[in-house]
């Protein structure tokens, strides 16, 4: 499994987790909802930091590769993905 390029971080309003891509000169800061985890990644609803933390770590890999395709479709400083993010076409 990849790892995140920063350590990733519980919002101060527990509603996502941040983490980081770099892309060469580039830092994009990116969040996944606690929804889409709950959602798309079978998260427990009102899990404490370490479950969240886990769950996404577990799902690193996918939310990463969601994250770098909603990028390149639509280039910003902050990114942010949601459970419809992870609907299959």
């Amino acid at each position: 499994m990849e790892k995140p390029e920063l350590e990733p971080q519980i919002l101060a309003n527990r509603q996502g987790v941040s983490f980081w891509l770099v892309r060469g000169n580039t830092t994009v800061e990116c969040i996944v909802t606690i929804a889409a985890l709950e959602a798309r990644f079978w998260l427990e609803p009102r899990a404490g930091d370490a479950g969240i933390l886990g769950i996404f770590r577990d799902g690193y890999s996918r939310i990463r590769v969601i994250a770098e395709r909603k990028l390149l479709a639509h280039p910003c400083a902050r990114l942010e993905l949601t459970p419809d993010d992870f609907e299959r076409p």
